[in-house]
C-alpha cells in the first residue's frame, strides 16, 4: 500500500507530499530509511535535496532557512543540500534512491557510511540494527 512504512509518521509523509518535490531531485535520509524499513522509529524526516531544488526552496521558503547545520526547518522537515561528510555522494544518493511506500530514500549502503563515519553512541546502535536487519533479510 503506498505510504506504508511501518515506523514512520504518516503525517510527516504528508507534509512532504505536500511540498510537491520534484522526482529524482529529493531522497528520505537519516533515520528515515531504518524506520521506513521498520528497523526503529524516526523523529523527525531528513531530506537531501539537488541544489538545483534548494535554490528553489529557499526562495520559496526563507523563513525556514535555518543554521548549524545549513537547512530548511519545515514542520517535520528538515531539507538539507549538504550532509558532511557526504556531499559528495548526494547526487548518487539521489540517484539510487529506492522507492518504498512511494517515497524515495536513500540506500542504507550510504547511511550505513555515514553512521560509520560519524561513530556516536546512536550511530553505532544504528549500525547494529542495520547489521541485524540485512542479516535477517539475507542481503550484505
Amino acid at each position: 500500500m503506498p505510504g506504508d512504512t511501518p515506523k514512520l509518521n504518516p503525517a510527516y509523509l504528508e507534509e512532504l507530499r505536500a511540498l510537491r518535490l520534484p522526482a529524482g531531485h529529493y531522497a528520505i535520509y537519516g533515520s528515515g530509511p531504518l524506520a521506513a524499513r521498520g528497523i526503529r522509529a524516526a523523529a523527525d524526516l531528513d531530506i537531501i535535496v539537488s541544489k538545483t531544488l534548494w535554490a528553489q526552496l529557499v526562495s520559496r521558503y526563507p523563513a525556514a532557512l535555518r543554521e548549524h547545520p545549513t537547512r530548511l526547518a519545515i514542520g517535520n522537515l528538515e531539507l538539507y543540500a549538504t550532509w558532511p561528510p557526504m556531499d559528495a555522494h548526494i547526487p548518487a544518493m539521489l540517484a539510487e534512491a529506492e522507492e518504498i511506500g512511494g517515497f524515495p530514500f536513500v540506500p542504507l549502503r550510504y547511511v550505513m557510511e555515514w553512521k560509520q563515519q560519524r561513530g556516536r553512541e546512536k550511530d553505532r546502535r544504528d549500525l547494529l540494527l542495520i547489521r541485524e536487519y540485512l542479516r535477517t533479510k539475507g542481503e550484505k
